[in-house]
């Protein structure tokens, strides 16, 4: 029996919309062949028709999956919930973010924590923490830092104690949480979340880890951007040929303080996370820059917390389950081109996980089933793929969700569309 399949869709990649017949191998999980779709064809195995849009399988890039060896978070999530949350939106590979209560920051704690990923089908990639005192991994892994104080104990009291650190990490993949500690201190005893960590905060912050890439040369990226006005200095340090990416969440896109207000109090303190949701203004300038293909990945920070945490206070928003029903609204609502899609959710997050896979393969047998990784329908690469229905609106309610959480900053509202279908290294899940 040929382990050998068919699928023809209508694929966007970012450089092309196009119909096409993708063959994969069953066994081996990877992409053998890609061509122009023929119509008619009576050995396809999986046909979709123009309601529909795959993409190569779709990346979140951030996300806190709240396990580690301690095993104290795992009330808000674990790594199996994580992996359920994740291709119950569509996506196909994570990266985890090390604010955990026994942080991932050395060969052994970092290797720990792997060891916890490699019984879930969908590949997790860790990053490893940067902190006052850390230093480099003897392997290649992405690194975390948190400029001022966020959630967790692993973070800088002031830009001088960074620098002295970033020195020693000269050329690695290192990502920013960008708050300025010292305006945020300033700031502490204000009134509501927003101004307690204000827009200044999030653009001297930039400006700084901006120098910081370029004085180390490092492969750097601003997380969960959410500062319109910030968003010149990134563009401008692009044209310079500075090596920085930058994320923009859904909930920043999707969200302003404007629209909040319409809401209840306990709805607005459910929308708490850090960098904070802003103007509407800045919510209008992330959505022109990803028209503009300014933007390199759509990433949740996926951060559950419990109900109780976050009447209480605490800052993060779940969002894994909704991010392909939030594709479609970027497609459909903000008329944004299916090319310019394919960028932010496959190809930059294919990219990203794609520069540590042979690293993870020497930590893993298990990584090796991933051929030449994610984001790309090409041949070779992982037969995994995230297919869209464009013509079937979907409410966001609790009965749609696989997160432990168990809540959403989008229920309630209404996507035009939904996942349809989630192929991961060749099996349909």
């Amino acid at each position: 029996m040929s382990t050998q399949k068919i699928i023809q869709a209508n694929c966007a990649t970012s450089t092309f919309t196009k119909r096409l017949d993708i063959t994969f191998d069953e066994s081996t999980g990877l992409i053998t062949r890609v061509e122009d779709a023929v119509k008619g064809q009576d050995s396809v195995d999986y046909f979709y028709g123009d309601d529909c849009l795959l993409f190569a399988g779709m990346g979140d890039i951030h996300i806190h999956a709240r396990e580690d060896v301690s095993q104290k978070n795992i009330y808000k999530e674990d790594f199996k919930t994580t992996c359920c949350a994740a291709i119950n939106g569509g996506v196909v590979h994570v990266a985890d973010m090390p604010n955990n209560p026994i942080p991932p920051v050395d060969d052994e704690s970092y290797l720990n924590k792997f060891r916890l990923t490699e019984k879930m089908d969908l590949p997790i990639l860790l990053y490893a923490g940067i902190g006052p005192s850390t230093r480099p991994l003897t392997f290649s892994v992405p690194y975390k830092v948190y400029m001022g104080p966020s959630i967790g104990e692993l973070f800088f009291k002031d830009n001088e104690s960074l620098d002295e650190v970033l020195v020693h990490y000269k050329n690695e993949w290192v990502s920013f949480h960008c708050e300025d500690p010292v305006i945020l201190e300033q700031n502490k005893s204000r009134s509501t979340h927003e101004t307690r960590r204000p827009v200044s905060a999030e653009i001297m912050a930039t400006d700084i880890a901006l120098k910081l890439i370029k004085k180390y040369n490092l492969k750097g990226k601003l997380c969960h951007y959410s500062a319109g006005e910030g968003l010149k200095a990134i563009i401008s340090a692009k044209k310079e040929g500075v090596n920085v990416t930058c994320e923009v969440t859904p909930q920043h896109l999707y969200y302003s303080i404007e629209k909040l207000e319409k809401k209840s109090t306990r709805e607005q303190i459910f929308f708490q996370m850090n960098p904070p949701i802003r103007h509407e203004s800045d919510r209008l300038a992330l959505i022109n820059a990803v028209k503009a293909g300014d933007i390199d990945y759509l990433a949740t920070d996926h951060a559950p917390h419990s109900q109780e945490e976050k009447e209480k206070g605490m800052s993060g928003l779940p969002g894994l389950d909704t991010y392909g029903a939030f594709v479609t609204w970027l497609i459909l609502d903000q008329n944004i081109d299916t090319k310019s899609v394919a960028k932010i959710v496959s190809e930059g997050p294919g990219l990203f996980f794609n520069q540590f896979l042979q690293e993870l393969n020497l930590k893993s047998p298990l990584f090796k089933k991933w051929g030449s990784g994610f984001g790309f329908l090409q041949v070779g690469f992982s037969a995994s793929f995230s297919i869209l229905n464009l013509r079937s609106p979907i409410k966001i309610e609790l009965s749609n969700l696989k997160t432990k959480a168990a809540w959403s900053p989008f229920l309630g509202e209404t996507f035009p569309g939904r996942v349809d279908s989630v192929f991961l290294g060749g099996k349909k899940m």
